[in-house]
């Protein structure tokens, strides 16, 4: 059983480690979406910075000084987009292995500065059996669903 967790647990760390170095452990926040459903893998990731909730390819708008600049080239996002595909692929063969439903929606949120990790699964179809939605609307939707929620508390 433990064997289970563990293994599942690494490659959650795995996600959330390789859009660390994505944004060089600058974050206060990192938010992974995860998608397995019908045979469709799918990933998505955003982060909070300086206040900012940014998509991987605008995290240099959220940085507070001009020197200093992420590589956002398409090649190294997509690099991190597929080991988080293949994180996801490998749990579903953990899943498999171990006889366990597996996720067909992942959010993963880690919390940098106190190292808080907070996951949320859903093993219903999400996307799939929707005639429009695909699972880059649901991330798309997630990362408004955050905003919204964060200016209305704050």
């Amino acid at each position: 059983m433990k064997e289970f967790e563990d293994s599942f647990s690494e490659l959650q760390g795995d996600m959330i480690s390789i859009c660390l170095e994505y944004v060089e452990d600058r974050a206060d926040k990192v938010y992974v979406y995860a998608s397995c459903e019908e045979g469709i893998i799918s990933s998505s990731y955003f982060y909070l910075i300086n206040n900012t909730y940014v998509e991987p390819h605008k995290i240099n708008d959220s940085l507070n000084v001009d020197n200093e600049r992420y590589d956002v080239s398409p090649k190294r996002q997509s690099m991190v987009l597929r080991i988080i595909c293949e994180d996801i692929q490998k749990i579903k063969l953990l899943c498999k292995e171990y006889e366990r439903d597996i996720p067909t929606e992942m959010k993963l949120i880690y919390d940098v500065k106190n190292g808080n990790f907070k996951a949320e699964y859903k093993y219903d179809l999400v996307y799939t059996n929707d005639d429009i939605k695909t699972a880059d609307h649901i991330a798309n939707e997630w990362f408004e669903e955050v905003k919204k929620i964060t200016f209305n508390v704050t």
